[in-house]
């Protein structure tokens, strides 16, 4: 076994991270970061690094998982998603669960719920909930407690700044709370192979595969169908897309946002 594979093993068992999730440029890059800020020059080093210093893993953990996002970040997805998956929804079943998954640091699923909150102030007895998932504790921590630099919330409007977020002392914003109780974050590994609920109405999963390999990507959809209701939808990011192999399993919504429609069963 060589130096590289030798830290992947040690990386898996100490930081309960699936690095075969991931592909061996990004994972090289993201190592070579924490590398250069330690000073330590190969793959064996690193390693022993890991194993005497703790201290490293959370920041190591944090590089692997690193995902850079905005409130309402491609706005067209959103306004797709509000104007033509939320609302047909909520006026035919009159309740809609979601789930953000990937979540990093809440941007995405604290936009959902601001769109839904909004919307539901003018429809009478409509339910609705969000699940927002991340592996990394740390992000999950920062997420719950909603507080975000100004840069963040460039595409939040001053009408939504002003009823969803409080301003800070320091400059920051904090998302009020009648928006932060309808989100509920939980941790969740997107390589178990086990939804986080089923009979979902949408799956939210953004610029998360990415930096997954093809097989992992399939897997990740193959779960997502089995938590999704017939006829749910899978909304991935702008730059992501569904292989052949899973023609089968979703047919194609809105191509130019990247949103998916769960076929059922009988279709495949």
């Amino acid at each position: 076994m060589d130096e590289f594979q030798a830290l992947l093993q040690t990386i898996q068992r100490l930081l309960n991270v699936q690095c075969t999730s991931y592909k061996e440029d990004y994972i090289k890059r993201r190592l070579a970061s924490r590398m250069n800020a330690r000073h330590i020059k190969t793959y064996k080093e690193y390693q022993d690094f890991l194993l005497q210093n703790k201290d490293e893993h959370e920041l190591l953990k944090n590089a692997l998982t690193i995902n850079v996002t905005k409130f309402f970040r491609d706005l067209p997805v959103f306004e797709t998603v509000r104007a033509e998956i939320f609302q047909p929804i909520l006026r035919q079943k009159k309740r809609l669960r979601l789930w953000s998954a990937g979540c990093s640091s809440g941007e995405e699923p604290y936009s959902y719920a601001i769109i839904l909150h909004d919307m539901t102030t003018i429809m009478k007895d409509v339910d609705w909930s969000i699940i927002a998932t991340d592996i990394d504790e740390v992000i999950l921590k920062r997420a719950k407690e909603g507080i975000y630099e100004k840069s963040a919330l460039e595409f939040v409007t001053e009408s939504q700044l002003r009823r969803h977020f409080k301003l800070l002392d320091d400059g920051r914003y904090e998302v009020k709370p009648h928006i932060k109780e309808k989100v509920k974050f939980q941790h969740h590994d997107l390589m178990s192979g086990v939804p986080i609920a089923r009979y979902l109405d949408i799956i939210s999963c953004r610029n998360v595969t990415i930096y997954f390999s093809d097989k992992q990507k399939n897997d990740l959809a193959k779960m997502f169908y089995q938590g999704l209701s017939p006829g749910g939808y899978y909304v991935m990011g702008m730059s992501e897309f569904l292989g052949r192999e899973l023609e089968g399993y979703f047919a194609s919504f809105k191509p130019l946002q990247k949103i998916f429609i769960r076929k059922d069963e009988k279709e495949q």
